[in-house]
């Protein structure tokens, strides 16, 4: 399944006229197994959480700079959300259609009904180059800021830039 999606990912991605780097390497399911392989890649490594609401009502995908910690507790407090935590695999499944480890930034490609929220850290805002998995914790794709926008309007969803708390 997620090879068909990622091929029609890469066709909405040419038909935008965004031309991604690819990488393609050993499956990582965390940022600390891509440090333990020392992977050379372009762009800036992302740490990617599927969060939601203690009721379930809403999720969020929070994008952040990959070393950073977040304090979950503050960051609901600061959004006004009751206690915010990780959305179980099922949910993953059911709102951006992907497993667990492939999660990033490009999912939103799946959340046709926009019930996912984006939030992105002020200090990942900077950053020129985003790494991304197209479905696939085996690929990376290197995409600007400015393409990511360009996506991110096509799919419907506006980041929410926001300085994320950490620990």
């Amino acid at each position: 399944m997620s090879a068909l999606l990622e091929l029609s990912l890469a066709r909405t991605l040419r038909e935008l006229e965004i031309e991604p780097i690819q990488y393609e390497h050993p499956a990582l399911h965390t940022c600390d197994e891509a440090d333990k392989l020392q992977l050379e890649r372009l762009g800036t490594r992302i740490k990617n959480l599927f969060l939601r609401d203690n009721y379930g009502r809403r999720h969020v995908l929070l994008l952040l700079r990959a070393h950073l910690k977040v304090d979950l507790k503050a960051l609901s407090t600061q959004q006004g959300l009751s206690r915010l935590g990780f959305a179980s695999d099922q949910r993953l499944e059911k709102y951006l259609k992907i497993q667990p480890g492939c999660v990033s930034a490009l999912a939103l490609f799946n959340d046709s009904d926009h019930q996912v929220e984006l939030w992105v850290d002020s200090g990942l805002w900077d950053a020129q180059l985003w790494q991304c998995h197209p479905f696939d914790n085996r690929k990376t794709w290197v995409l600007s800021k400015s393409q990511l926008c360009q996506f991110w309007q096509h799919t419907g969803h506006q980041p929410h830039i926001i300085d994320v708390p950490c620990l």
